[in-house]
């Protein structure tokens, strides 16, 4: 067998991190056994459609490193792969299980549907169509399509029939026929339903696997029986749990935070770390490490280990992670990679010298601008943490005398910069840890920075001048 795994999306918005955690079991299974990732875009639903969805998810998934084998833009031996130019492949099919007896054609208004829904919601049942039109005479039906009635093609569900499928992730499932509605196939402006959209499209594409979120699971039966209606062998299925909130109470959405694939982008995660935290969440390899590539990921990924069981987005992890990828970066690619989140009144020129003393610090690629701030802004000292643990005649004191001996100063580099000011703190006595804190807040205005010293050269003599200058006169007041 040929692996075949595909994906297809609908163009509604942006795609969810959960969706991109899911092409990436289809990407990789496919890959591992030599096989094709399909890409399709099923936009049968036009009122929420969005302009320019499809481009953009081809973007991102273009952006996280997954590239299909075949679809839009691409092509191949099973297209058109957008589902709205396959239209009349959907008809013809819907039409063969009329002629075949496996489906019928509904007459029901809107206004009918909904009395009966509203009836049995009143007796606690399960809305579901009341099969009015099931039994219509042949020829009468084909009379009033013929005369242009408006109409629908519903599945002819048969009655109390155990389903039954083998979920690669979670063992057999099975269901009854009798809850399963005779679904409408093909709507009354010629558009299939999902249900038969994707059964068609996954046979004629010879899918060989469906793999996709657990929500999927009780559409199922419905498609298994368009698979048994048209004669067609199924595919193997495995239904991926979803995430859920980093608090781990209910699904990951929007009403805590950011989901879709692209936001993580912009917060500053790199694709491949956010990769690795999607391929070990509900998954881990045999030998339990959380740091692998693409690559290794390809070779050991099978769906059969992926636990059934939903799992919290643990953003703790993630930003570990991205940091352990951070530091791997070569110092000039990561250089490269911070370019997009460098304010504008980012000193460029000075890039060189800033990132290799807060490099270790980043968890993420925008930590660059509060890491740095005070490199190049105006800094805001609070009296109480310069007078820490020292009284403000002392403070004075240390300032000017440091400021004195650092103007003196005619090689302003690091080495000179640490002997003028430990040579000063040796001479006077001053406490170490109450000193070297005092200089690093005056400096920067915080608590911790990158090596003071380092920082001091970064800064330059004039500022560092004007900074201390202005720290005493805080003090002083």
């Amino acid at each position: 067998m040929i692996v075949r795994t595909r994906m297809a999306p609908s163009p509604t918005g942006e795609m969810h991190i959960g969706s991109m955690a899911i092409v990436l079991k289809n990407y990789a299974y496919a890959k591992r056994y030599g096989g094709q990732f399909v890409l399709r875009i099923e936009d049968t639903d036009k009122e929420r459609e969005v302009p320019g969805a499809v481009g953009r998810i081809q973007e991102i998934l273009l952006k996280y490193g997954l590239d299909w084998d075949e679809g839009p833009g691409k092509g191949g031996p099973f297209g058109p792969y957008i589902q709205s130019e396959r239209l009349p492949m959907y008809k013809v099919k819907a039409e063969e299980l009329v002629a075949a007896g496996k489906a019928y054609y509904c007459f029901c208004s809107s206004e009918r549907l909904e009395t009966i829904r509203d009836a049995q919601r009143a007796q606690n049942l399960p809305p579901k169509y009341d099969r009015h039109c099931r039994h219509l005479d042949r020829h009468e039906a084909e009379r009033r399509v013929a005369a242009g009635e408006s109409y629908v093609i519903r599945l002819a569900v048969p009655d109390d029939q155990e389903i039954t499928f083998d979920d690669l992730i979670r063992g057999p499932i099975t269901f009854n026929s009798s809850a399963v509605d005779d679904q409408v196939l093909l709507k009354s402006d010629g558009f299939p339903t999902y249900h038969l959209g994707v059964v068609v499209d996954d046979h004629e594409m010879q899918i060989t696997h469906v793999m996709r979120g657990e929500e999927w699971i009780s559409s199922t039966p419905k498609h298994i029986l368009l698979y048994q209606a048209f004669g067609w062998e199924l595919p193997t299925y495995a239904h991926i749990p979803v995430f859920l909130n980093p608090d781990g109470k209910g699904k990951m959405s929007k009403r805590k935070g950011t989901v879709s694939a692209q936001s993580f982008l912009d917060a500053g995660y790199l694709p491949e770390a956010l990769l690795n935290f999607l391929m070990i969440l509900g998954w881990t390899p045999k030998d339990q490490r959380e740091i692998l590539t693409l690559e290794e990921y390809i070779q050991e990924f099978d769906p059969r280990d992926v636990s059934p069981n939903s799992m919290a987005f643990d953003v703790v992890k993630l930003n570990w992670i991205n940091g352990v990828y951070i530091r791997q970066l070569p110092m000039a690619e990561l250089m490269a990679r911070l370019q997009p989140f460098l304010p504008p009144d980012f000193p460029v020129d000075q890039l060189n010298k800033i990132l290799p003393l807060v490099f270790e610090r980043l968890v993420t690629l925008k930590d660059i601008e509060s890491l740095t701030d005070f490199f190049y802004r105006e800094v805001t000292v609070d009296p109480q943490l310069l007078l820490k643990k020292a009284d403000a005649e002392l403070v004075g004191q240390q300032l000017q005398q440091t400021a004195t001996a650092l103007e003196a100063l005619t090689d302003w580099s690091v080495p000179a910069i640490e002997e003028a000011v430990r040579s000063l703190q040796v001479a006077t006595g001053w406490s170490k840890g109450q000193y070297f804190m005092m200089i690093r807040v005056a400096l920067t205005g915080r608590v911790a920075t990158p090596p003071l010293f380092e920082t001091m050269n970064v800064i330059g003599k004039a500022q560092t001048l004007a900074r201390l200058a202005q720290a005493r006169s805080v003090v002083l007041v």
